[in-house]
């Protein structure tokens, strides 16, 4: 199993807690026996979350791609003054922290805006999370369009990593960042875009396609 790089200080820190504490309850015998199994299922935990695996899904200039794994939660549509500067399709994906946090680009284009804003950690499922909770913005310019997609941080994430810096040309389905510890990210599509999700609906990133626009 491949792990993304920011996370492999954390398995590693997972496995020595655990190396620990069975050396502790080999000791002391008795109740400390229960520690090394408490622990187990968080040093087991810690790599999946932290799992980057290969993704191969449908690709083209008239899809947009799931940018994360998890829930759809949102779709609408709304002024977007940043990016598209205009009406856009918001489409927003909650992911929990049992899913792949490795977050991945929905279109192929040129970077063109970056924007990091610090904010509050409202629960990423809620709406208002969009507007006031810490964020990183990344706008790029598309065949259809600039498309902004926006990573935002959850109740117990801290730390939203961005890949691509200004000017980089991307690559639809290749990774964009990860945001440690439960989160969300929305995508803003510009006009024309067609939804191919339902709210609840459940996403992978790289592989479901949210919206398309007509050929």
């Amino acid at each position: 199993m491949r792990i993304a790089p920011e996370g492999r200080v954390f398995v590693l820190i997972g496995v020595a807690l655990l190396l620990v504490f069975v050396v502790v309850a080999t000791r002391l015998g008795g109740y400390w026996m229960a520690l090394p199994v408490a622990w187990l299922p968080i040093a087991l935990w810690i790599p999946a979350f932290f799992r980057d695996p290969s993704r191969d899904g449908p690709r083209g200039d008239h899809l947009a791609l799931a940018p994360a794994d998890g829930r759809v939660v949102s779709i609408v549509e709304i002024e977007e003054p940043d990016v598209v500067q205009g009406r856009a399709l918001r489409i927003a994906v909650f992911m929990n922290v049992f899913n792949v946090h490795v977050n991945r680009h929905p279109v192929s284009g040129t970077v063109i805006h970056r924007d990091y804003r610090p904010g509050r950690f409202f629960n990423a499922s809620l709406d208002k999370s969009s507007a006031d909770n810490e964020r990183m913005s990344l706008g790029v310019r598309g065949a259809r369009g600039p498309v902004l997609i926006r990573q935002i941080a959850g109740l117990v994430a801290r730390r939203i990593v961005t890949d691509p810096a200004e000017g980089a040309r991307v690559e639809q389905g290749t990774r964009l960042g990860l945001i440690r510890f439960g989160s969300r990210v929305d995508t803003y599509l510009p006009a024309g875009a067609q939804p191919r999700v339902r709210v609840g609906d459940r996403t992978r990133a790289g592989v479901t396609v949210i919206a398309e626009w007509p050929s």
